[in-house]
């Protein structure tokens, strides 16, 4: 589906438009207006039209724009920018929808995700591709995206975002895009206290498992964070033409919240890693006390089983009086008994207990 934004200067308004209302070409366009044309989940036809007709462009962009759909095993294509003579064009990936929702406390009855599940969900990561000119901005997603209908609306409220041209308006797409992150580190935040709680408390093969789990989607996060931020970085430092050096300012802002998630998905990843240490060293703590009750025991036994053994084997002639006595068998248990509170005394005085 084509979905049209037009800003027109000579009217002074901003309204959407049909993609048969498009101009033949971007070059035809008037150069005071602004044409916002996004392609959300398009055929291969609608994908011809717009990036081979209306804006040519190179066929390793068109590539990269179309990976997802070609490739389908491979994933999407990692965060970048690139600078054409005509275009400037820019990958990011924006979070999956309901991760946050995924990262919260589990609803009765419903399964957690697994480690297969959580690594194709990092692999096909939605993909949000940009290719920018002047007066143009074409945007290409082949699922739905909350950042490019947050950026419409608000273009579609205010006249005077789709005036300022196509680099303020991307960058209302990076913000909303990057805005996107603050429930999911919360949610990161908020599981890890609560796994830190259980580590010492419950050590357990399902823990360790909710951690891998936990640690596979902060690595995956980081990753994203990193590229993305170098994206940022380079369209804050204003060597591209196409980003106007009055609206990097605002790509600086977004560059900053950016920043801030990277540092908390990173602190997060170094927690995960030390609760994975923590709750080993807590499971290997555990097995310690159970080996040594167990040891305990044995040694009180040992003894016993001793003085049973002595007690069982058969003389021919008499050895000891006590073998044929009456007072024989209590005397061997009264030494069994002598003999292990005197282990446990002494286990005791060696602080060993």
């Amino acid at each position: 589906m084509i979905t049209v934004l037009h800003w027109d200067a000579a009217a002074r308004t901003c309204c959407g438009r049909s993609h048969d209302e498009l101009p033949p070409t971007a070059a035809a366009a008037d150069d005071d207006d602004v044409w916002w044309v996004d392609l959300s989940d398009p055929t291969p036809a609608e994908e011809e039209k717009v990036f081979r007709t209306f804006l040519p462009v190179h066929s390793l962009t068109f590539g990269d724009i179309t990976k997802e759909r070609r490739t389908p095993s491979e994933g999407t294509h990692l965060p970048k920018v690139e600078e054409f003579p005509d275009y400037l064009f820019a990958v990011v990936n924006p979070l999956p929808p309901g991760l946050a929702e995924s990262l919260g406390p589990a609803k009765k009855g419903a399964p957690r995700p697994s480690l297969r599940e959580l690594r194709e969900r990092r692999k096909h990561r939605p993909q949000l591709s940009a290719v920018m000119t002047r007066n143009v901005l074409v945007t290409h997603h082949y699922r739905p995206l909350a950042c490019v209908d947050a950026a419409r609306g608000f273009a579609e409220r205010h006249a005077d975002a789709a005036r300022r041209g196509p680099d303020f308006l991307f960058h209302h797409v990076l913000d909303a895009m990057v805005d996107e992150y603050s429930p999911v580190v919360d949610a990161v935040g908020a599981r890890l206290d609560a796994l830190e709680t259980r580590v010492f408390r419950d050590p357990s093969p399902q823990l360790l498992a909710r951690l891998l789990r936990l640690k596979r989607v902060v690595t995956g996060l980081r990753k994203t964070l990193i590229l993305e931020r170098e994206v940022l970085a380079r369209l804050t430092r204003g060597e591209f033409d196409l980003v106007d050096e009055r609206e990097i300012v605002y790509y600086r802002n977004v560059y900053d919240h950016l920043v801030r998630y990277t540092e908390l998905v990173e602190a997060a990843r170094e927690m995960v890693s030390d609760l994975m240490e923590s709750h080993l060293s807590a499971v290997s703590t555990r097995l310690n006390q159970v080996m040594k009750v167990l040891t305990m025991i044995s040694t009180v036994v040992l003894p016993m089983t001793l003085v049973a053994g002595v007690y069982g084997m058969n003389f021919e002639e008499n050895v000891s009086p006590s073998f044929k006595s009456d007072w024989g068998f209590p005397f061997a248990l009264g030494m069994m008994a002598l003999l292990g509170v005197g282990s446990v005394a002494y286990f005791r005085a060696r602080r060993w207990l």
